[in-house]
């Protein structure tokens, strides 16, 4: 997995502060202190002290010189409620609301990063997708220039039968389920500033279609290609195709005979499906059946980094997805 390596070899340049707020779970922990001790990240652990101290003693890890924050016993309690209260005055939060609120591991992880305390912060390995992707939203919130906030797989392709091997990007599997041309642009142009940051190579987009090069009309196809034309006017120099189906998307030879004029060819590294059913289907069928790695669901499109997990993760997929959140903080372009 070369790609992996370089990313994690990329995240040791300059670790960002990473926190984990599902601490006493054994994989959580054991890929927060793998991720501390190779200097992919420098984890902050939240959760109940006694707790974590218990599942580290379990695991026979030493937690001196990784952070451990407590909410019932925290020193930055008093400033992250009032930090909370000023962003969600609002909507009708108050001192007592707020204090209630950062008792909640979740909250209290995503205050840390709203007040610079940590870089990004990973969840989901026990809570739900909705339930991170809201704390991420309501807290660390949307990035001045993203119209939207969206989620991409990265999917590693490295099995001997793969036509290509390298690392490509899925986007949205894991967020918007009908996402407007409009949304579906937004959607695509998010994905190739993911690439930018991941791929280590220059992004080429495909919308993926059932059609390739106007060869059926229908409504949804209309969709993706004016979606398309929107990414072209945003980014006019970005390599992309607009309705493709994915075989001309990523073999060459069949792309010769089906597209005229392509600015990808059959090379596409950044593959933008047209709605989540499709995108949801479509990851899962490369990593259960093509045997891709999948690393995510990660969000892109907040002002700092916020990432979920999945609720079956094992402690590599968390270590990856680590890896990736250190990543996207260093590469943050409001800093």
């Amino acid at each position: 997995m070369k790609l992996l390596e370089q990313l994690i070899q990329s995240a040791k340049q300059a670790p960002s502060r990473i926190v984990v707020c599902e601490a006493d779970d054994p994989r959580i922990l054991q890929a927060a202190y793998d991720a501390h001790h190779q200097g992919i990240a420098k984890m902050i652990l939240v959760g109940d002290k006694t707790r974590i101290e218990d599942t580290a003693t379990q695991l026979q890890i030493n937690l001196s010189d990784l952070g451990l924050e407590d909410p019932q016993l925290s020193s930055k309690a008093d400033i992250l409620c009032e930090a909370l209260v000023k962003q969600r005055a609002h909507k009708g939060m108050t001192e007592d609301k707020a204090r209630t609120a950062l008792l909640d591991p979740l909250c209290f992880a995503s205050m840390l990063v709203h007040c610079n305390y940590a870089d990004g912060s990973v969840a989901g390995a026990v809570y739900s997708t909705a339930d991170v992707v809201r704390s991420a939203l309501q807290i660390i919130g949307k990035s001045p220039d993203a119209d939207l906030v969206s989620s991409f797989f990265l999917m590693l392709l490295n099995q001997p039968h793969h036509p290509v091997q390298k690392g490509v990007i899925f986007s949205d599997c894991g967020l918007v389920i009908n996402p407007s041309e409009e949304e579906l642009a937004a959607i695509a142009i998010a994905a190739t500033q993911s690439a930018n940051i991941l791929l280590q190579t220059e992004p080429r987009v495909a919308m993926l279609s059932f059609s390739t090069a106007g060869s059926a009309n229908h409504p949804a196809v209309t969709k993706v290609t004016r979606a398309a034309q929107r990414v072209k006017a945003a980014l006019p120099h970005l390599a992309i195709d607009e309705d493709v189906q994915f075989d001309a998307a990523i073999i060459p030879t069949i792309a010769a005979k089906k597209i005229k004029n392509s600015s990808v060819n059959g090379a596409a590294n950044v593959f933008i499906f047209p709605n989540l059913e499709a995108g949801n289907i479509g990851y899962k069928i490369a990593e259960r059946l093509g045997g891709a790695v999948a690393i995510g669901p990660l969000l892109q499109g907040l002002a700092k980094p916020a990432n979920d997990l999945s609720r079956g993760c094992s402690t590599q997929d968390i270590f990856y997805v680590i890896t990736v959140t250190s990543l996207q903080a260093q590469n943050r372009t409001d800093l």
